[in-house]
């Protein structure tokens, strides 16, 4: 198994460079690979900041991009809640944050929207500091 970077995601999704777009595409295809929470956290960034996807958008094309035959990621559930969050309208990093302090009393935070955000998903308690 073979662990992908940023970019290699982000070719597949987009297919915005025909020539790495397409060996993104034929690698992922035949060979069984690793994706991190940290690559793709940084994906959701340069999907959303750099390709303007809304949250939804980006939300399904991660979920997807996760669900094929040989794609092996990092904690899927923590993933799959944080991707729901998001979708619900938490920040996408926020709500990785959080499902990483998932055995916590609290997660305290000087950001307002996230307490806001936190506390309409529900689960662990979000505070300010």
């Amino acid at each position: 198994m073979l662990a992908i970077d940023t970019n290699i995601v982000v070719r597949y999704l987009t297919g915005d460079h025909a020539e790495q777009s397409a060996r993104a595409r034929a690698l992922i295809d035949r060979q069984d690979v690793f994706i991190s929470l940290t690559v793709v956290l940084e994906s959701e960034w340069v999907l959303r900041s750099v390709y303007a996807f809304s949250a939804q958008r980006v939300a399904e094309a991660l979920r997807a991009f996760a669900g094929l035959p040989r794609v092996t990621v990092e904690d899927p559930a923590r993933l799959a809640l944080a991707l729901d969050r998001a979708a619900e309208g938490m920040d996408f990093a926020d709500a990785l944050h959080l499902g990483a302090a998932s055995g916590c009393e609290a997660m305290l935070t000087f950001d307002r929207d996230f307490v806001r955000t936190a506390k309409t998903a529900g689960g662990m308690a979000v505070r300010p500091a």
